[in-house]
């Protein structure tokens, strides 16, 4: 039996999740501190679930390098925190208007859309401290070349950027070529720098980082791809929010462009090339393989 099959990708999922929703529970303001209701919408909304793939993979990008969990938890907590902060802003009536996130009203629904706003606020500027804060654990030199990854990859160059040119693409004719801006930088820059930020705080070389660039690059395309298929194929009760929103809002999108066979093929071709760039590393780097498959074959 090959080690990939015999990897437990379900075991090692349930033990990392555990431990990062349990540091996030320690990091988030206690909801008894004031402001109160800004630190309820930010707990509401960063501990109602989810599949914590960002700091999973911060920590499978330290470990395939020889790091650990605890070498890098600050900073995978971080990722999620600017994850959150990014699903907060964009169920917001003024960009995607969604009611839904996770199986829950969103975070505007559930405390009004100015705490809803505030609470994303305060989970990305709370990001960038735990990020700071990572330097108990890790040599302050890595931490600050992490700290210019994560900014970039949420800024104007990474995520913001991609969520910007998705927005004014709505309901407009989209070439490849733009349809691929917004993928890489919406979705893929953060997922990139989340295997990035692992790796470089446990001592990657430069070899290592390069290879797991166009790992996360590759997986972080694929993710958006398959979220795109679900929004046309999937169950919501699986999902924890509505499908067919993409279509109705004239989301610029892979099934919308190239068909729904051509975007799953290109998904599994992107997860093939993300496996390829693993190559070189060992048994460490078996859980990176198995988080590429998975991004694929989820059904929410």
């Amino acid at each position: 039996m090959s080690s990939a099959s015999a990897f437990d990708l379900q075991a090692y999922l349930r033990e990392r999740v555990r431990w990062v929703d349990e540091a996030l529970e320690r990091f988030l303001p206690d909801e008894g501190e004031r402001p109160q209701q800004l630190h309820r919408a930010m707990r509401y909304s960063t501990l109602s679930g989810g599949k914590r793939l960002r700091p999973v993979l911060v920590i499978a990008g330290a470990e395939a390098v020889g790091g650990e969990a605890s070498l890098v938890m600050p900073t995978a907590c971080a990722i999620e925190l600017i994850h959150t902060f990014s699903l907060i802003h964009d169920d917001l009536p003024a960009i995607d208007n969604d009611t839904l996130r996770r199986g829950r009203p969103t975070c505007h629904v559930q405390f009004g859309e100015a705490t809803a706003i505030l609470a994303g606020d305060a989970l990305f500027a709370s990001a960038f401290e735990l990020i700071a804060r990572n330097a108990e654990t890790a040599p302050a030199e890595r931490v600050v070349q992490v700290l210019r990854l994560v900014a970039e990859a949420s800024g104007t160059r990474g995520m913001v950027g991609g969520q910007m040119v998705d927005i004014e693409s709505e309901g407009k004719p989209v070439d490849a070529d733009t349809l691929e801006y917004i993928h890489r930088h919406k979705t893929a820059a953060l997922i990139r720098a989340s295997v990035l930020s692992g790796a470089v705080l446990a001592g990657a070389n430069q070899e290592q980082l390069k290879a797991l660039s166009y790992y996360g690059e590759c997986v972080g395309l694929a993710f958006q791809i398959a979220d795109d298929l679900l929004n046309v194929l999937g169950d919501p009760r699986k999902m924890g929010k509505a499908v067919g929103t993409d279509a109705a809002r004239g989301k610029a999108t892979y099934p919308a462009l190239f068909g729904v066979d051509a975007s799953r093929r290109r998904a599994y071709h992107l997860v093939q090339e993300a496996v390829q760039a693993l190559r070189d590393f060992g048994e460490k780097a078996e859980p990176l393989r198995a988080v590429a498959h998975l991004v694929v074959e989820r059904e929410g």
